[in-house]
C-alpha cells in the first residue's frame, strides 16, 4: 500500500484582478490563475483529490501511465457524474525511451440483443436506463495499460481509489450542482439514492460520501486485473442487476470484451505533429481542421479576429460534416479513408468550399475524400487564403442577439472527464473516459457500486448510417485525448470534456499556443466558439445551426460574425471548454500546466 501524504504544489487563484476586456481581440489579457510550473511531475485533472492521486503515484516512483490511471480511478469517485467502472476510454501514451505515440482504445460495444428492430420496438433507445448501457470498456483499458506499460502493480495504482471508496470525500460544489441537475434521472433508481442521496434529496455541498460496494469492486480489481470485471464474480452480479431491472447486457457480452492497441493518427501542422485518436473515436475532426486552417495566415488575422473565428468555425463544420459522412467502427466500415480525409490534398479541396463573407447554413456537404475533391455544387477558383485577408466587408447585417443565456454548468461539468500527466522522463499520457452523458444511465450496478453509461444514445437507428446499431458494433465515439510533439518530443499532451465541442474547444487552445504564443494557462481562458451547425452525436441527431458565442467577445466582433450570417447563441461562459494541458517546454524541459476555469479543475505537480 502506499500511504496518503500532503502535498504542497496546487493551484492558486491569481493574485492580480483580471483586466477588463478590450476591443482588439489580441490584447493581453491576463489569466484567471497561474501557470503551474514544475520539474519532476505534473498531473492535470477535473479535481484536486484525482490530482492527488496521480501525485502520491509518481512520488512512489511510478510512471505517467500508473499515476494517470490512478487518477482516472479516483475521477470515478469524486467525478461520478463523468467517468467510472461503467465508462469507456481512449489513451495515447507517448513512450520517453522508443519515442513512439501508442493508442490504447478501452471502449466497448452494444449487447449482442441490440437491434435496431429491438429499440424500435421500444420506441427508440432511451436516454437513461438500463436500456441505454452499452457494454463498459474503460476497466479493461485501464488494466491493459498499466499491466502492458506501467511500473506499479494494480495493486499500488488503485490504492488511492480503494481509501477514498472506504473512507468517504466531501461533496464539492460542482459535484452538489451536478447531483441537482440529475435528481430525476437518479431518483429513480433506489441502487443509486442509497449512495448519492440522504433523506430523499441529493448530497448537498460538504456531505461525505462512502462506497463500501465500490471499494470490494475495486479491490478485486486491484488484486485480479479485469478479469473478474468481465469473466467473472463482477460480471456475474452485473449481468444478473440489468437483466433484473429490464437490461439486455449479458455474461456473455461482458466476456467478449478485450481493450486493443491501434495506430494513433496524426497530421503535421507548421512543423508540429499533432496526434489523435482513429476511428471509432472523432478525433479525427480536429487534424481535418488544421489541416484546412493551415492555408491561412491566422496570425495577420488575429486571434479571436472575425475572419479568425469565422475561419475556425468554418474549417469544424467541414470536418464534422466529414465525420457523419464516413466514420465508425472500422470493424463495421472497414472502407474509412482516413488517409485521403487527412491529406493536404484534401484539405485544400475543403477549403475552396469557406466563402470569407458567408457562414455555411446547417450542416455543409460531406466532400469526396477518394476523389480528392468536395461534392458541394460551387468550387471557388480564387484564393481562398487572399480573400480572407479581406474578409471583414460585411455582408447585409444579421442582428445579434441580445438575450445573454446564464451558463448551465451540466452541459461540460457532468458529460464527461479528461486527465493529463507527464512524469520526470517526460512520458506523457492523454486520457478522455466518458460515461456519455451526466451521471450515464443513471443506474449503479447493485453490490458493485459503480455508475453504468448511457452510450447506446450515441447510435442511429438507421441501418444506412456508417454509425448504425449493430450487435457488437462499438458506436462513434466523442471522446478524443490529444497531444503534440515538436522535433519528435513531447511538447503538450490536453483534452476536454464535452462531447462534439471536445475537438472544437481543443483546437482554439491549441491554436493559441501554437499560433499565438500564449502560456497554457492564459491560452485555456481565451474566448471561445462552438458550433452545432451539423449532426448532433445525441438522438435524435438533430442539427441545431447555432454558433455559441461568448458575452465576453467585443461587440464588435459577435457583430461581425452575425454580418456573416452565423446563428449567434450568446453564453455566459469564460474558459475554452473545459481543457486541460501539460507542456513540456523545448527549452529548458520545464512542465507547465494548466486547466480551464470551470468545476474542480486542477493541478498537482513536485
Amino acid at each position: 500500500m502506499i500511504r496518503r501524504r500532503l502535498f504542497t504544489v496546487v493551484v492558486v487563484v491569481a493574485a492580480l484582478a483580471r483586466p477588463q476586456a478590450q476591443d482588439n481581440p489580441q490584447a493581453t489579457t491576463g489569466s484567471w490563475r497561474p501557470t503551474i510550473v514544475a520539474q519532476h511531475g505534473m498531473v492535470a485533472a477535473g479535481h484536486p483529490l484525482a490530482a492527488e492521486a496521480g501525485m502520491r503515484i509518481l512520488k512512489a516512483g511510478g510512471n505517467a501511465i500508473d499515476a494517470a490511471i490512478a487518477t482516472w480511478a479516483v475521477q470515478g469517485e469524486v467525478e461520478p457524474g463523468m467517468t467510472g467502472l461503467g465508462a469507456d476510454m481512449f489513451i495515447l501514451y507517448y513512450n520517453a525511451k522508443t519515442g513512439e505515440v501508442k493508442f490504447i482504445n478501452g471502449t466497448a460495444y452494444a449487447p449482442q440483443a441490440a437491434t435496431i428492430e429491438f429499440y424500435k420496438s421500444k420506441g427508440g433507445i432511451p436516454d437513461e436506463g438500463p436500456l441505454s448501457s452499452s457494454v463498459p470498456g474503460a476497466v479493461g483499458g485501464a488494466a491493459y495499460a498499466v499491466q502492458k506499460y506501467g511500473t506499479k502493480p494494480l495493486t499500488d495504482v488503485l490504492a488511492p481509489a480503494i481509501e477514498i471508496a472506504e473512507g468517504g470525500f466531501p461533496i464539492s460544489e460542482a459535484l452538489a450542482g451536478g447531483l441537482r441537475g440529475a435528481r430525476a434521472k437518479l431518483a429513480k433508481y433506489p441502487s443509486t439514492t442509497k449512495i448519492w442521496f440522504k433523506d430523499g434529496k441529493p448530497l448537498e455541498m460538504g456531505d461525505i460520501v462512502k462506497n463500501p460496494d465500490l471499494a470490494r469492486t475495486l479491490r478485486t480489481i486491484a488484486s485480479r486485473g479485469a478479469d473478474p470485471f468481465y469473466r467473472g464474480d463482477i460480471a456475474k452480479n452485473t449481468a444478473a442487476f440489468m437483466k433484473a431491472n429490464g437490461g439486455i447486457i449479458t455474461e456473455a457480452d461482458l466476456a467478449a470484451y478485450q481493450p486493443f492497441e491501434d495506430a494513433p493518427i496524426h497530421v503535421n501542422y507548421r512543423g508540429t505533429d499533432v496526434y489523435e485518436c482513429p476511428p471509432n473515436s472523432q478525433g479525427f475532426v480536429m487534424l481535418e481542421a488544421l489541416n484546412i486552417l493551415e492555408g491561412y495566415d491566422l496570425k495577420s488575422m488575429g486571434r479571436n479576429s472575425v475572419s479568425y473565428l469565422h475561419a475556425v468555425t468554418e474549417a469544424l463544420k467541414l470536418s464534422f460534416a466529414d465525420r457523419n459522412a464516413y466514420v465508425g467502427d472500422p470493424k463495421f466500415v472497414p472502407d474509412i479513408p482516413m488517409a485521403q480525409l487527412l491529406s493536404k490534398e484534401y484539405a485544400a479541396a475543403r477549403r475552396t468550399q469557406i466563402d470569407p463573407n458567408r457562414a455555411i447554413v446547417g450542416e455543409p456537404t460531406p466532400g469526396d475524400p477518394r476523389a480528392m475533391k468536395p461534392t458541394a455544387a460551387v468550387a471557388r477558383a480564387q484564393s481562398v487564403a487572399r480573400a480572407f485577408q479581406a474578409s471583414d466587408r460585411y455582408a447585409s447585417p444579421l442582428p445579434t442577439p441580445t438575450t445573454v443565456q446564464a451558463f448551465d454548468p451540466d452541459e461540460i461539468l457532468n458529460l464527461t472527464t479528461y486527465l493529463a500527466v507527464v512524469d520526470k522522463d517526460h512520458n506523457m499520457v492523454s486520457i478522455t473516459s466518458s460515461l456519455l452523458s451526466g451521471f450515464g444511465s443513471g443506474v449503479v450496478v447493485e453490490k458493485g457500486g459503480f455508475l453504468m453509461n448511457d452510450r447506446m444514445r450515441y447510435f442511429y437507428l438507421d441501418p444506412k448510417d456508417v454509425n448504425s446499431l449493430q450487435p457488437g458494433k462499438r458506436v462513434r465515439q466523442t471522446i478524443n485525448p490529444a497531444m503534440a510533439l515538436k522535433n519528435g518530443k513531447p511538447w503538450i499532451a490536453f483534452g476536454t470534456p464535452g462531447s462534439d465541442t471536445q475537438p472544437q474547444t481543443q483546437l482554439q487552445f491549441f491554436l493559441n499556443v501554437a499560433e499565438f504564443g500564449m502560456n497554457v494557462q492564459e491560452a485555456l481562458e481565451q474566448p471561445t466558439v462552438i458550433s452545432n451547425s451539423f449532426r448532433d452525436s445525441y438522438q435524435p441527431h438533430d442539427v441545431k445551426g447555432k454558433l455559441l458565442t461568448p458575452a465576453m467577445l467585443p461587440q464588435a466582433v459577435k457583430d461581425g460574425l452575425a454580418a456573416k450570417g452565423h446563428q449567434l447563441d450568446i453564453r455566459n461562459v469564460k474558459g475554452v471548454g473545459s481543457v486541460k494541458a501539460i507542456l513540456v517546454d523545448p527549452r529548458t524541459g520545464v512542465l507547465m500546466g494548466g486547466v480551464s476555469p470551470t468545476g474542480d479543475s486542477y493541478v498537482m505537480a513536485w
